[in-house]
């Protein structure tokens, strides 16, 4: 079972363009709400409020994806996929009706939630409009990374590509449509255009991803009960990727309170400099989520072996696409900033921090490759305990200690960096450390 560059790049270039459809969902939404003729600088930061929200929203309860991948995967490699097929079904079950759960409590809470992010004025009620509106897509936006997470336990990206296109393209239409109206026809409708258009193009996603997973594969959607062997091994995987999320986005909380604090000309450089930083992780990404794929199968199967080469081959070709990235950054440093706004103090700010970001994706290549790896291993416990360390330890204080300086949104990415390299090293050294000599004794 030797894996090659082939096999790995057959995962990974379609995990890479059904990855990157959640942040083009969220810098479509940026640009063209960045370049409305009313109030743009407020719509904007209003956007990049409740994305990071809503980022936090699906990433806590996204993890299903990673569990039910990791589980699959594992089965798939042992040649016993049978004892799995009626896990997914049941996983859904249980995500969606969380999702629904987190609407009815937090939709008349809107107000209050965006203050805590130092969203005042006509910025909170910005918030709160495209808020109430988006979150109605959440239970299809967790539907659909579900079954994702069950296309990549079979080893199969293509499918999820292809639903994640036709939402992005869907998403980038309607953005168009809905935001500046058409002539004659239908009236602008700004920012809740934008938040229409997300709604819509995540609903498409679910009703095709049924489409996929009912005619492409043999996992049924139809529960079955009881429930599965696994499902204790899936809660307790969601559980420990839960905790690491939630401390995942304590990280991205205090960092937009933290340039909403600044001012409104800040948060707006703030979310398109974000953006960015999601576009290139979701990018490297790609190459995490084959880890994920791979490592599984290959630990299900006990070839210690090929997961060390696997893992090696990976860092090598992540850091080649973090430094292709940063370059690609630096040759438009100055375009890519009028492509979302106009304002040129936002603009300064932004252009006075996007080095930073650039300089962070060889690091993030790491950091995302092995989260990938551990995730197909299943060792959500141990990426729960650096996530918490690196957050509580490293980021918190640096933020804090930088603000006090007045470093302002240099410090939040700067802040942002050392987070990072507190995420990657102690998992280079565990994965070195556990499976090295298991390889050489196979």
């Amino acid at each position: 079972m030797k894996i090659s560059l082939k096999q790995i790049n057959k995962l990974a270039i379609p995990a890479l363009i059904s990855g990157i459809s959640e942040p083009i969902l969220s810098i479509t939404d940026t640009a063209v709400i960045g370049n409305i003729d009313i109030n743009a600088i407020e719509s904007l930061a209003a956007v990049g409020i409740v994305g990071t929200f809503m980022s936090m929203l699906i990433w806590v309860l996204g993890q299903t994806r990673s569990a039910i991948s990791s589980i699959v995967s594992q089965y798939v490699g042992a040649n016993n996929l049978e004892a799995v097929k009626n896990l997914p079904a049941q996983a859904i079950l249980i995500v969606t009706s969380i999702s629904v759960l987190i609407i009815v409590t937090t939709y008349p809470f809107a107000k209050e939630i965006f203050k805590l992010y130092n969203a005042s004025n006509l910025i909170l009620d910005y918030s709160v409009t495209y808020y109430q509106i988006r979150v109605f897509g959440f239970p299809f936006t967790l539907f659909t990374i579900a079954v994702f997470g069950t296309f990549r336990g079979l080893q199969n990206t293509y499918y999820p590509m292809i639903i994640a296109t036709i939402g992005a393209l869907s998403n980038i239409v309607l953005d168009y449509i809905l935001v500046y109206g058409i002539s004659g026809y239908l009236e602008p409708m700004h920012i809740e255009g934008a938040a229409y258009a997300s709604v819509v193009a995540q609903i498409l996603m679910a009703v095709f991803s049924v489409y996929y997973l009912l005619t492409k594969t043999s996992i049924p959607l139809r529960l079955s009960f009881p429930f599965n062997k696994e499902i204790n091994r899936f809660t307790g995987m969601i559980l420990n990727l839960f905790v690491r999320t939630l401390a995942l986005n304590i990280t991205l909380y205090f960092a937009t309170r933290f340039a909403t604090g600044h001012g409104k000309t800040y948060i707006a450089a703030y979310t398109i400099a974000i953006n960015l930083w999601f576009l290139g992780a979701f990018i490297i990404d790609g190459y995490s989520s084959a880890g994920n794929i791979l490592s599984g199968k290959l630990f299900g199967a006990k070839n210690y072996k090929q997961l060390v080469a696997l893992n090696q081959k990976l860092i090598k070709i992540g850091i080649l696409v973090g430094v292709i990235l940063a370059i690609a950054g630096t040759i438009i440093y100055k375009p890519i900033g009028l492509l979302f706004t106009k304002e040129t103090e936002v603009l300064n700010q932004f252009y006075s921090v996007f080095w930073i970001v650039l300089i962070m994706q060889p690091i993030c290549a790491i950091a995302f490759i092995f989260d990938g790896v551990f995730k197909g291993l299943g060792k959500m416990k141990l990426l729960r305990n650096v996530l918490l360390l690196s957050t509580f330890l490293v980021f918190l204080p640096i933020l804090y200690a930088l603000d006090y300086f007045n470093f302002k949104l240099n410090g939040i990415f700067i802040a942002l960096t050392f987070w990072m390299i507190a995420r990657s090293f102690p998992l280079l050294i565990n994965f070195r450390k556990q499976f090295l000599l298991l390889a050489k004794n196979s």
